[in-house]
Formats: structure tokens, sequence, C-alpha cells
């Protein structure tokens, strides 16, 4: 049998981050790395994955769990990342998208009130303006606390309805920098055109698509693919893997979903474990419709397919479409998410009739007209949240880190961020441990 001092579970890029800075072995499920942080592609009417761009060109760029755009991070880590491939950097085009209107209106929604008429504007701007700031239980109550009932009934509501799979009302407000709440910038929205804010104003992403990122930092790993993680034993200090082959180690690094290493370790704590939701990601490239819009995402309160956000690969950059029409821009390469609850995954006859619904749906809002690639992904955890007052998190990481096991990244420590904090994650606790 195989020790090692210290191991790390999950090539994605936090995983690869932590292997490149402690030469440790990386064990990954999967053929490839990157995890959902991945580019792919697909030629027309083909249908079959590739990992790399075809040598004629003619294919889709997607990526499997829709659009990783790089924003925030430390300087030093941007220049880390601009040191393995070149980037381009790009302003936020993103709008909220009422179908039943057939309106626009400018993300962030509470300083674009212009757009949504004096009455609305109005009512929306009085109730904001006259808030009491108090202590919100819930993320519903947060959202009805900082924006009013005219806003959240129109757009927070139905949004994080869909957003959340449901749970808006139950968990415990996180993440409030998305949409900042600034009276002056209300204001000066309900009568000109505000400062553009958010965590997401400007953004990265690599000139070659985000494969080549996650490549360069694999290329100065050891990471063992197809090697997925059945059971850890904690007291032996043993990972069984599918197939059999088993190894023991002194630490452990893992960016695996915290759900699922509490499962695989059997341990338990006391508080409830926390929600999370899943996200099936539609990948559809098509010929571009007439009404076809040019932002980069757009957030959907309301969709008869139930999905809460469509983003426009091709809006970012021409390069995610087949290289015959990038000069023409006639087709769309677009991501479609849809969340549910926990883990509840659909059939795959769900997933069919789900996307020929999307479809449907996306033509009879004139962003597409002929499709040529439908691809879906199902992503088991997307987002993570946690219940009012829950301590399950804490005591769960706690719990693992006195076996040796340290949780990182994304999933691991259950939180949002993004790329270049899930890299800084990784290279940090990578050199911590590298001397054992």
């Amino acid at each position: 049998m195989e020790k090692y001092n210290t191991i790390i579970l999950g090539a994605g890029v936090t995983g690869l981050a932590a292997g490149m800075s402690s030469k440790c072995p990386v064990f990954e499920a999967l053929e490839q790395p990157g995890g959902i942080c991945g580019s792919y592609y697909i030629k027309p009417q083909d249908g079959q994955r590739q990992n790399h761009c075809p040598e004629d060109g003619k294919a889709y760029r997607f990526e499997y769990g829709g659009g990783h755009w790089i924003f925030g991070g430390d300087p030093s880590v941007l220049r880390f990342m601009r040191s393995l491939t070149p980037f381009k950097s790009y302003n936020r085009r993103s709008t909220v998208y009422f179908p039943d209107r057939d309106i626009y209106v400018p993300y962030p929604l509470q300083n674009h009130l212009s757009y949504l008429g004096t009455n609305i504007a109005s009512q929306a701007l009085i109730e904001i303006a006259s808030n009491v700031q108090g202590h919100p239980k819930t993320l519903a109550d947060w959202l009805y606390q900082n924006f009013g009932k005219t806003l959240t009934d129109l757009f927070f509501a139905p949004f994080h309805e869909l957003y959340t799979a449901g749970l808006w009302t139950e968990i415990t407000p996180q993440d409030a920098y998305k949409s900042p709440v600034s009276l002056s910038s209300v204001i000066q929205g309900a009568f000109e055109s505000p400062t553009p804010v958010g965590y997401n104003t400007t953004y990265l992403y690599p000139t070659e698509g985000l494969n080549t990122l996650v490549q360069k930092i694999a290329e100065s790993c050891d990471v063992r693919y197809g090697k997925k993680v059945e059971q850890i034993d904690v007291k032996t200090k043993e990972v069984i893997f599918s197939g059999g082959l088993t190894i023991r180690y002194d630490k452990m690094i893992s960016t695996l979903p915290l759900n699922r290493m509490m499962l695989m370790t059997g341990l338990h704590v006391e508080a409830e474990p926390d929600p999370y939701t899943s996200v099936l990601v539609l990948n559809i490239g098509a010929t571009k419709g007439c009404k076809c819009p040019n932002e980069h995402w757009i957030y959907i309160p309301h969709s008869k397919s139930g999905f809460h956000r469509v983003g426009f690969y091709s809006n970012v950059d021409v390069s995610f479409l087949p290289i015959s029409s990038r000069a023409n821009q006639d087709r769309v390469s677009i991501y479609v998410e849809k969340a549910y609850r926990g883990g509840t995954k659909p059939t795959e006859v769900e997933i069919r009739n789900y996307s020929q619904a999307v479809v449907e749906e996306l033509c009879s809002w004139g962003y597409i007209q002929q499709v040529e690639v439908v691809d879906p992904t199902w992503i088991d955890v997307a987002y993570t949240w946690s219940w009012a007052g829950s301590r399950w998190k804490q005591q769960a990481l706690q719990s693992l880190e006195e076996h040796d096991i340290y949780l990182i990244g994304r999933y691991g420590r259950w939180i949002f961020q993004g790329i270049a904090d899930s890299i800084k994650d990784g290279l940090f606790i990578g050199a911590s441990l590298a001397e054992y």
C-alpha cells in the first residue's frame, strides 16, 4: 500500500494550485483537470465533447459550469495567472429581463429605477429611503428590508425563488456585496445613468479559453486521473478509490464539497447539515435570433422553463464561436442555468424535455433560431447556503481538521468565491503543508 505525507483530493483550480505549490500528489476522479472551471468544444451537429479545439476551428466552445469569469482577486494572484497565459479584460454588461413586459433593466436593478416607469420608481425609492435597518434572520427578510416590498415582489422574490430553488425564505443572508444597496446610487439611477457597482464590474478571461489556465497549472502538478474517492477511514488514514486502490496519508487537503467529505469519512456533528442547490447548465450553440441581446448575462425572474439566468459566451468573446462565423457573428454561444434543491437530479427524460422547452422559449424571445448544439451538464453541488443560525459548517470543518483533513476552496469551505480567490487558497495551503 502506498503511503504519502500529504495528498490532495480534487484537481479543480484550487486543488491544482495546492498541488503546484506543495508538489504533493493530486487525485482526481475525472480524466482531465479543472472540474467545472474548464472549457470544451463541440462541432455543430456532432454532439461529441472535445477537450481541445479541433484544428479546423469548426466548433463552439463552452464551459462545464457555465460562464466562469475571473473577478476581483489579489493583485499577486492575478499576476501569477497572467504569467501562465494571456488574459483579456472586460467591462460587465448585465441586465434583468422581464419576459411578460419585454423590458430590460440594467443590473443592478435598484440603481436603474427610471427603466421601470414613474409609479414603480417613485414607490420603490420611497420604500428604500424609509427602510429601517435591523437584524434580518433570513435572506427573504434581508431582501425586503433593503429593497422594499415593491422591488422585492417585482424581481428579488421571484428571482431568488428560482435561484435558490425555494430556499430563500429559510437560509441566512449572504453575499450582500453581489447587489449593493446605496441610497445615493438609487436616487441617481432614478433620474440618470449611475456609476457601475458590484463585485464584477470588470473581469478577466484567458484569451485562449479557461482550459489554457487550467492546463498550465496542471503541467506543474503530479495529477493522478481517474481516481474517484469512495471512502476515507480517518482512524487508519486510508483513502479507498473506485476499483479497489487504497493509499495511506498523514495529512490531507481536500477541495471536495464539505457535505460529501462528511459522508465519506463517516464523521458526525451535532448541527443539521446546511443546504445546497444543484444546477443544470444547458450549453447551446445556434444561429443568432433577431432579438438576441448584447449583454454578457441576464437575470430572469420568470421563465416558463424555470431557468433563472441566461449567459452569452460569444457576447463576451467571439472565440467561443466556430471560426467561420466569428467575422459576421451570425451565431451565438449560450449557457442557461436552472437550480434544483439539494441534489434532486432530474431524469434523462426530464432533462431532454427541459432542454427542448428552453430552446422553444429562447426562440420565442428571439434570442436564437436554428439550433446546432444542445449540451447539458449537471453540477451536483453548485451553490452552498446556510440555515439561519447554523453552526454546521464550523463544526464540520473542525471535526475534519481534528483528523488532519483540511478543506479548501469554494465547496470545501462552503462559501462563495471566484477563481482568483480559489487559486489563492490553494497556493497558500499547499505552501504551508509542503514541508510535511
